[in-house]
C-alpha cells in the first residue's frame, strides 16, 4: 500500500516533463465560436429581452484614477439583486467595471485575468492597462453580433502613468479620462461634469464620485442600493468606502445640497 501511494504522488519523470512544449502549457483555451453569426436584428432581440441598468463611472485625476459604481441588478420591473459587485478586480493593479450583462462582464473579465497572469509569466513583466483592454477587446470582438451585453471600463496605473479605458461588446475601445456607462450615466455626467478639477485631492475626487453615483440612483430607477468607491494609484488599488444610498440621502439632505425625502 505505501508503495502505491507513494507511486501516486511521485513527481512526473524526466520523459514526460520533455513531452510537455511550451506552446501547450500555455495554449489557451478555446471557446467554441458557432458556425455563422445571429442575424442582427435576432442578436438586439437577444441583448434587449430584458431592460437592464446600472450606473459606472471613472475619471482620471492628478491623484490617479477614481472609479465608482452603485450595486443593483435589475430584470426589467424586478430588482435582482442590490449588492452586485460592479468594480471587478482582474488582479493587484487592474480593475474592471460591470454594465449591461452581469454574466457577461463577469466571465470575460476573468478570462482577462487569466490572459494578464499568462501575459506575466511569459514575458516576465506586468502587462500594461493599453495590453490588457485591447486583448478584452480583441476577445468580445470575436463575438460580435452574437448576443453578449457589455460596457466596461478598464483602468489601472503603469509605467505610462495612470490610464483607462472604455471597451464594449461590439469590440469598440476608446482611452478617455471621464467615463460614466450605464442607464444612470448622464446624471452622473452632469455631476462629475460640474464638480471636477484636475488638482482635486482624493478625499474630493472620493466625494465628487460618490454624489455623481448618487444623483443617478435618485433620477434612474434601474441604479441604486450602494455606492462603491476605489483609488487606483502608482501602488495598486484601494477600497476607499463602500455606503447605502440611504445613507447619501440623509446626509446630502440634511448639508442642503439636495430637497426632498426618500
Amino acid at each position: 500500500m505505501a508503495a502505491a501511494i507513494a507511486r501516486a504522488f511521485a513527481p512526473p519523470t524526466q520523459s514526460l516533463a520533455q513531452e510537455i512544449t511550451d506552446e501547450e502549457l500555455f495554449a489557451e483555451p478555446s471557446f467554441a465560436v458557432p458556425p455563422k453569426a445571429i442575424p442582427q436584428a435576432d442578436a438586439d432581440k437577444l441583448r434587449d429581452a430584458v431592460e437592464k441598468g446600472t450606473t459606472t463611472l471613472a475619471f482620471v485625476f492628478g491623484e490617479g484614477i477614481i472609479v465608482a459604481v452603485d450595486s443593483r441588478a435589475s430584470m426589467g420591473s424586478y430588482i435582482g439583486s442590490q449588492t452586485v459587485q460592479k468594480v471587478l478586480e482582474i488582479n493587484d493593479y487592474l480593475l474592471g467595471t460591470m454594465a449591461g450583462g452581469a454574466a457577461d462582464c463577469q466571465f470575460w473579465e476573468r478570462n482577462l485575468g487569466r490572459q494578464c497572469r499568462l501575459y506575466e509569466l511569459r514575458n516576465k513583466e506586468r502587462v500594461t492597462v493599453a495590453a490588457a483592454s485591447k486583448m478584452l477587446a480583441n476577445t468580445v470582438y470575436q463575438y460580435k453580433g452574437m448576443g453578449l451585453s457589455m460596457g466596461t471600463m478598464v483602468m489601472g496605473c503603469d509605467k505610462r502613468g495612470p490610464s483607462l479605458y472604455y471597451v464594449d461588446n461590439d469590440g469598440v475601445r476608446l482611452q478617455g479620462d471621464r467615463f460614466a456607462v450605464g442607464s444612470g450615466s448622464m446624471y452622473a455626467y452632469g455631476v462629475l461634469d460640474t464638480g471636477f478639477r484636475q488638482d482635486m485631492s482624493v478625499d474630493e475626487a472620493h466625494d465628487l464620485a460618490r454624489r455623481a453615483i448618487y444623483h443617478a440612483t435618485y433620477r434612474d430607477a434601474f441604479s441604486g442600493g450602494r455606492v462603491s468607491v476605489y483609488h487606483v494609484h502608482t501602488k495598486g488599488w484601494t477600497k476607499l468606502s463602500v455606503t447605502d444610498v440611504k445613507d447619501l440621502h440623509e446626509q446630502f439632505v440634511s448639508e442642503g445640497s439636495i430637497m426632498g425625502k426618500c
